[in-house]
């Protein structure tokens, strides 16, 4: 069985970029491991008050004294208030990219489906994690942030598995179903008693039967 020059080149470029984010998590896995116990005191600390007071109304003042360290020493890992805002959000990069791990190196089509459907889910597992993101998603709506390019490995997995389940259009089903994911995020950290579980259980429902 041959397979044309740019098949051939769209499978090069999948594994590339499957390869990049393996790389990714073998990276967040080790700095996690290299970052000192104050470091990630003074990240978790500064997530809570920029999510809880505002980015431009907590100082790194306010933020030290409640890590239990000296102003300097955040200056001397993160720079400044703006270079402490960045690592902060970067932890969520790198974590959401180990979530996404499993839904890159997935081959059956809906399995890919069915692990982007419950990624919500995993987000929340516990309390620690669901008081994680929703804190960073408070921190991105104040600051307008948003990095597109960190769903890319996810919506190239999601647009293959659609193609080969005979989609029409499968670059906009995996468009539609990532807008769709960041919506149902979006309700649940701002909507009290959203029922998540509920909108899943649909998304199965339409997309896997």
């Amino acid at each position: 069985m041959s397979f044309s020059p740019l098949l051939k080149i769209s499978k090069l470029i999948c594994i590339l970029k499957n390869l990049a984010l393996y790389l990714q998590v073998i990276t967040h896995f080790y700095n996690s491991i290299l970052m000192t116990d104050k470091q990630l005191k003074i990240l978790q600390v500064a997530l809570e008050l920029f999510a809880k007071n505002g980015y431009s109304s907590t100082s790194t003042g306010k933020i030290a004294k409640q890590a239990g360290v000296s102003e300097g020493l955040i200056f001397r890992h993160f720079g400044n208030k703006e270079g402490l805002l960045e690592a902060v959000l970067q932890l969520g990069e790198e974590k959401i990219k180990s979530l996404f791990a499993e839904i890159v190196f997935e081959t059956e089509p809906k399995e890919v489906i069915k692990k982007v459907l419950e990624l919500g889910l995993k987000m929340i597992e516990n309390k620690e994690d669901a008081d994680f993101w929703k804190l960073q998603y408070k921190i991105k709506w104040e600051v307008e942030r948003y990095n597109e390019q960190k769903m890319e490995p996810v919506e190239h997995a999601l647009n293959q598995a659609f193609l080969k389940l005979g989609y029409k259009s499968p670059e906009l089903e995996a468009k539609l179903l990532l807008i769709t994911f960041d919506g149902i995020a979006t309700r649940y950290f701002l909507q009290e008693n959203f029922n998540l579980e509920g909108i899943v259980e649909f998304l199965h429902t339409k997309y896997l039967t």
